[in-house]
This record gives C-alpha cells, sequence and structure tokens, in this order.
C-alpha cells in the first residue's frame, strides 16, 4: 500500500469516532466493473439501504450528482477497514453494542461468501465495518427486503411482544383435514376447494408472500399504474396454497388479505391491509419489526406443530425481485448456507422449472439458479425453508410473467409439481 494512499485514507476517516484502543480505519477501494452505476457497486456490498452510504460514496470520491461511474476504475466504498485485535469486534473498534458487533460478524461473513473478501476475519485480522454502522443507524430507505435481511442479524430469541398470539386456537390455519372445504381466505370464486388427492397429507406449509402492509416492496410503473412486489407475490402465493389443501396438505397463509382473494385481474391494486396469521393489528411500520414479527409466527406455529409429532414442516417465503430494466431473469431459488434439507427443497422446484419450461418452451432455456444466502426467513425459521424470486418487476417480459393471472397461475402449478416431487 502506498504512503500517498495511506495518507488519504487517514484524512478521509478524521470524522470517524475512535474509542479506547481502536485502530485508525481506512476507506475499502474497489475496482468498477462494466455496466457499473453508483447504485449497482453499493449493492452489491450491501450498502444502498441507507442514504448516508450513497451520500459518503460520492462524498469521498468528490463526485457530484450527475457522475458516472468508469469501467476499470477505482472508487472507494463507505466501508472502513479496521484491524482486528485478535479478541473482539467491539474492541476492535471501540464500541460496547453487542448487536452492533453481530450484524458486523454477520456482513463479514456475507462478503466472505458472496467472494469479495478472500479471507476471515481471524485469518487476514482485518475487519470491514459499513460505514452506517457507525454513522446513521436509522436512515433506512425501504428498499428491497433481502439487502436488509442479508447484513442482519435478528434472533428469534428476541420476541416482540405482539407475536404471543401466534400459537392459539386456529384462527388463519387452512387445512386439508377439517371437514368442510370452504376457505373465504381465497375470495368467492376460489374459496371452494375440493380435495383431489392425499399425496401431501402430514405435511404442513408456512406460506409468507413477501412485504405487505406499509411496505410494498419493490414497484414498476406500466401504463400509468403502479404495480407492487406485494401484491403480485401475494396472489402466486394464494394459488400455491389452494394448490397445497387440493392435495391434502395443512397450509397457513403467514401473510393475510382477508379481502384480496386470488384476483384473475391485470392490475392488481396495491393496499396496506395486510396482516399476519392470527392477529388483529395491522403489521409494524418498521421492517426488522415485521422480519422479527413473521418468523416467530412461524417458529411458534412450528413448535406447536412439532409438538404434535408433525415433522415435514416448510417455509415458503415468495419474493419479486427489482433490477435494471433491460435484466431479464426466471425464477431463481435461495437456502440458507449449509442447509442440505434447504438445498434439496430449492433444487427440487428448480428441477421442477427446468421440466416444464423443457415441455412447454423448448425453444427457450431456463436460466434460474438455485445458490445460498444469508436472508432472516431462511436464517431465523426453524422449518425446512426456502426463498424464491419470480422475476424482475421492471423487465417488461418478466412482467408478463407476473401481470398475466394465466400465468401466474402456471407459475404456481410449476411449483407445486416441485413441492409434489420433493423427498
Amino acid at each position: 500500500m502506498s504512503l500517498r494512499f495511506i495518507l488519504w485514507s487517514t484524512i478521509l476517516c478524521l470524522s470517524i469516532p475512535v474509542f479506547g484502543s481502536a485502530s485508525v480505519p481506512y476507506f475499502h477501494r474497489v475496482e468498477a466493473k462494466v455496466g457499473d452505476s453508483a447504485i449497482k457497486l453499493l449493492s452489491r456490498y450491501h450498502l444502498i439501504d441507507h442514504t448516508c452510504n450513497v451520500d459518503q460514496f460520492k462524498k469521498i470520491n468528490n463526485l457530484d450528482q450527475k457522475a458516472t461511474i468508469k469501467a476499470g476504475h477505482n472508487y472507494f466504498i463507505p466501508v472502513y477497514i479496521y484491524t482486528y485485535n485478535g479478541k473482539s469486534i467491539r474492541s476492535s473498534i471501540g464500541v460496547d453494542d453487542w448487536d452492533k458487533a453481530i450484524r458486523i460478524k454477520t456482513y463479514n461473513e456475507v462478503i466472505l461468501a458472496e467472494g469479495y473478501r478472500s479471507q476471515t476475519i481471524a485469518d487476514s485480522k482485518l475487519l470491514w465495518v459499513p460505514y452506517h454502522e457507525l454513522n446513521c443507524i436509522g436512515q433506512r430507505i425501504p428498499l428491497d427486503e433481502k439487502v436488509v435481511m442479508a447484513k442482519t442479524v435478528e434472533t428469534s430469541k428476541k420476541n416482540i411482544d405482539n407475536v404471543r398470539f401466534a400459537s392459539k386456537g386456529a384462527n388463519g390455519v387452512e387445512t386439508g383435514t377439517v371437514s368442510g372445504r370452504t376457505f373465504s381466505i381465497f375470495g368467492n370464486e376460489y374459496e371452494n376447494v375440493p380435495l383431489k388427492s392425499s399425496a401431501l397429507a402430514g405435511k404442513i406449509f408456512y406460506l409468507v408472500g413477501g412485504h405487505g402492509g406499509p411496505d410494498p416492496g419493490a414497484m414498476a410503473v406500466v401504463e400509468k399504474k403502479n404495480i407492487c412486489e406485494d401484491e403480485y407475490a401475494y396472489d402466486v402465493t394464494l394459488r400455491l396454497a389452494r394448490l397445497l389443501l387440493q392435495h391434502g396438505a395443512t397450509a397457513y397463509m403467514v401473510t393475510r388479505d382477508n379481502n384480496d382473494g386470488i384476483r384473475d385481474d391485470f392490475y392488481l391494486n396495491c393496499d396496506c391491509d395486510e396482516r399476519y396469521w392470527g392477529s388483529k393489528t395491522t403489521m409494524p411500520v418498521k421492517q426488522i419489526a415485521r422480519l422479527r414479527h413473521r418468523s416467530a409466527v412461524v417458529n411458534a406455529l412450528y413448535d406447536k406443530n412439532r409438538k404434535q409429532g408433525i415433522s415435514d414442516q416448510y417455509l415458503v417465503a415468495i419474493h419479486i425481485d427489482s433490477r435494471n430494466e433491460s435484466a431479464q431473469t426466471d425464477l431463481f431459488f435461495y437456502h440458507y448456507p449449509g442447509s442440505k434439507s434447504g438445498k434439496k427443497l430449492a433444487q427440487s422446484l428448480h428441477s421442477s422449472m427446468l421440466n416444464q419450461y423443457a415441455r412447454y418452451q423448448p425453444g427457450r432455456k431456463y436460466t434460474g439458479t438455485v445458490s445460498e444466502r444469508n436472508l432472516h426467513m431462511l436464517r431465523e425459521t426453524k422449518s425446512n425453508n426456502v426463498y424464491i424470486e419470480l422475476g424482475n418487476i421492471k423487465n417488461v417480459h418478466d412482467q408478463k410473467r407476473l401481470l398475466i393471472p394465466e400465468n401466474r397461475q402456471l407459475i404456481a402449478e410449476w411449483l407445486f409439481q416441485g413441492f409434489l416431487d420433493a423427498k
């Protein structure tokens, strides 16, 4: 490292609070890739959900609002590099906050797993600390949930008060084993759910449509109409739930909208009245509270059903991605790092998609993937779990997959076949 770089890095960090024996940090520097914008570069390092990270990136690189990123050039990113003292993260950076240290530890693990750093904290003696952790907690942009989940550790032991109802009563359970086959959650046209087989009898599914309540998730505008991630993910989730019930499974719609059943409309109205299973109150405003809430609901139900001897329990989280308009994507799947059961489940769903594309669209190669991701709903829930992304809400081709109701039904049917084939 050159003396000039050390001096410049030190100057950049003069505004950083340094406590106790913490080392003097410097900002990390990376090379921009072809096609990078500032947002794309920062998103690669999970930094775009805090406005201060974006502002600091421009400041430390002396960029104005209209500046463009040039491929092959090096840029500082708002990540401090501290010397790790071999004792603890807190003493290395001079903070007392245990939760902050855990978040920083997880961030380093995620960055390592994604290949952006080559060694562990212990091996390299270097600690990566996102700028927002020391400067601007709370200045969060409500972006795609996975960005926040990928770098925060919120343990299910930190239960919030309003999830105690989750293990009580039968409010919200859709089961294919009780008498009667009418389920109002699906709406008037689809509430009658005939039992077609017992292929999935004894299996329980916790179905979570992404976002909801005060958070619409990813959004786009089509023909001057807003389309919201939570509405289309919820519609596909409902359709999947109905198929599961038809074949004997028990299903919990963890995210629920009692006046939005299955809708055969092109445009689905964006609203904010979604709630969680068993809840009589609206979803929390703060995002991390919503994450804790839904994982706590799932875990409470899992524990209740596990005590009754039911081991085949599955969490299915369904989302829609948001990328550059030119980025066309197929359905892709995440499982928790190191989870053999999660990987096996994701691969079964992936195989179903491969087979269906080969059958119905033989000239079109399916490019969906299965990969690991340290997301809250994968990390903090006890059941076998999988996280599904349906496509890019901003891409015109992917929008057809979402907007056309027949396509939403096909997605649900193809996913259902994956669960049916899973062993």
